[in-house]
């Protein structure tokens, strides 16, 4: 390997949440953190090598996005996902989440309904509910260890007030690659219904093989049409502190209407150095993915085996997506606090509880292998023997 995924950075003492926040946040000091969604590697050597040079020149003025944020963007989809965009479909945002909540905002009313599909990362139910808006909870399936949607849930559930769907595309926390089949039969639901899709894509490039993750809005035309994409490099590369994401949307009146949005808190012109970060990513950060991508394959593959051999009365949900494990802790039969507890206080693993995920989430606890493999074997070791320890 080109790039060394071993060495284990002190990521103390830099204001990082997954780190400094143990103290700050959860109020411990002596927990290994396996519960923020960013990666404890550093970031690769273009990103680096690009911000430098920005540096180097020491102005640091206002900046608009140049025609090589865009082509790197519309390269890197056609490379990645074969989706064939135009410049004209991207915009800029602050973050996904940022992005998806302009998107309630701009797209719905206060008062309009919105399916959320749980257990779900926590501000999709988050934002519909600060945004005045009302969460339409269409709980997924778990079918023999892989969650799926729930259509028959979702039909009685629908009335002239649910306006929008927010998928999340690869799911997280449940690790699920959506369907090119999943995927039609969710747009044929919510064309029928005039349900418009925002999709959140931003684990997209994290996806092991034989999974492909297929861009909702490249299923079809009218896919295309009614719906806006929000994604982002910052998962991909580890470099979420600089705020730079993007959203893919071809209907220009739905990109319209984002816009303005986007325009009236002043939010739209963006840093320059996460746009010197987005091209060298996706420019040049391909052979580093690659790594990374087997590196986490086999971070996997020690989870699954430890948990069998030593840990059989947890599951773990075999994920097609993401660096972030979804443990299915139900058989521990421990509540909520409980559950949280045994990993915080007792095995000094901080970890995301499942039910901060919503409906279905109990039990369940998100633990996240973006880490070095000596770290992650330090974790499973004391995970171990606190259950061990259970009276």
């Amino acid at each position: 390997m080109n790039f060394n995924f071993d060495e284990i950075v002190n990521r103390n003492n830099t204001n990082c949440v997954k780190h400094d926040g143990l103290k700050n946040f959860l109020k411990v000091e002596d927990a290994l953190p396996m519960w923020v969604a960013d990666m404890d590697f550093k970031s690769p050597p273009c990103i680096a090598n690009a911000l430098k040079k920005r540096v180097e020149h020491g102005v640091f003025g206002y900046t608009f996005r140049s025609d090589a944020f865009f082509d790197s963007i519309i390269n890197w989809m056609q490379k990645r996902h074969q989706w064939s965009i135009e410049k004209d479909w991207i915009s800029f945002s602050p973050g996904v989440v940022a992005g998806f909540t302009l998107a309630i905002e701009q797209f719905t009313n206060p008062g309009d309904k919105i399916i959320v599909q749980p257990p779900v990362y926590f501000p999709f139910f988050q934002s519909v509910d600060d945004t005045k808006r009302k969460t339409v909870y269409n709980p997924l399936k778990l079918v023999d260890g892989r969650y799926t949607f729930d259509f028959d849930d979702l039909e009685p559930k629908i009335d002239d007030k649910t306006k929008m769907l927010l998928l999340c595309n690869p799911h997280n926390p449940g690790g699920s690659v959506w369907t090119k089949d999943e995927l039609l039969k969710l747009h044929a639901f919510c064309q029928q219904k005039n349900i418009l899709v925002v999709s959140d894509e931003i684990h997209a490039d994290i996806v092991y093989q034989p999974a492909k993750h297929i861009p909702y809005a490249s299923i079809s035309e009218s896919a295309a049409m009614n719906s806006m994409t929000v994604m982002s490099h910052s998962k991909t590369f580890n470099v979420a502190g600089l705020t730079t994401s993007f959203v893919i949307c071809k209907n220009q009146e739905l990109l319209k209407k984002y816009n303005k949005g986007l325009q009236i808190p002043h939010l739209h012109m963006g840093n320059i150095f996460g746009n010197e970060a987005l091209v060298a990513a996706y420019t040049q950060g391909e052979p580093w993915l690659e790594e990374l991508l087997e590196y986490l394959k086999n971070n996997v593959a020690l989870v699954d085996a430890f948990l069998k051999k030593h840990l059989p009365q947890i599951k773990l949900i075999k994920p097609e997506s993401t660096f972030l494990l979804w443990l299915d802790c139900r058989a521990l039969k421990l509540n909520a606090k409980e559950l949280g507890n045994l990993f915080l206080q007792d095995a000094k693993v901080a970890v995301n509880e499942g039910s901060m995920f919503g409906p279905g989430g109990e039990g369940f606890v998100r633990l996240n292998i973006g880490c070095p493999r000596s770290v992650l074997e330090k974790a499973l070791n004391q995970i171990l023997e606190a259950i061990n320890n259970i009276d």
